[in-house]
């Protein structure tokens, strides 16, 4: 059973259909919607500050999603897939966003919506992701822009396959 803990007494709230992975860690202010997963080893840890997740977010093996105390807050819109071994840092992810493996991003960044993180990558304090763009390297920077053929098969297209494979392991209760 997964890690659910109240830090100075408030509890994390999960909507319908979430799915949290056995050795999955969630604690303190932590706000997230329907339809969200939270996959072995991942750490989502609001105890000082806020997360707010949306709804159908996944949270892949090893991510770690934190905030900073008294300045960053961490806020993840709707159809958000967070890589393996990601860490998403006191940042806001709007809708449509794919944070691919290993790649961090930190504090006070914003990511608009129907972009993409490429895997490894950095995003640096207080960088604009333009929307619809791909952003790689260390530092970040823009690559090029997303078609919308990308945006679904890419997007949305993990984000309803994260959905499919959590219910795999709720049959299994």
């Amino acid at each position: 059973m997964a890690l659910i803990k109240a830090v100075h007494g408030i509890h994390p709230q999960f909507g319908k259909d979430c799915f949290l992975a056995d050795n999955a860690t969630v604690v303190g202010q932590v706000q997230m919607g329907d339809q969200c997963s939270v996959w072995f080893n991942a750490v989502v840890r609001g105890d000082v500050n806020t997360i707010t997740i949306g709804n159908k977010v996944n949270i892949q093996d090893g991510a770690v999603i934190h905030c900073t105390y008294q300045k960053a807050k961490t806020v993840i819109g709707n159809n958000v897939s967070i890589g393996h071994n990601a860490l998403v840092h006191g940042c806001t992810l709007h809708d449509h966003v794919l944070v691919g493996m290993g790649a961090i991003v930190m504090d006070h960044a914003v990511v608009h919506s129907n972009s993409i993180i490429a895997a490894g990558s950095v995003v640096l304090e207080n960088t604009v992701v333009e929307s619809g763009t791909i952003y790689a390297g260390v530092p970040a920077k823009k690559v090029k822009d997303i078609d919308p053929e990308q945006t679904k098969r890419l997007i949305e297209g993990i984000a309803g396959n994260y959905i499919l494979y959590s219910s795999w392991f709720q049959e299994e209760k």
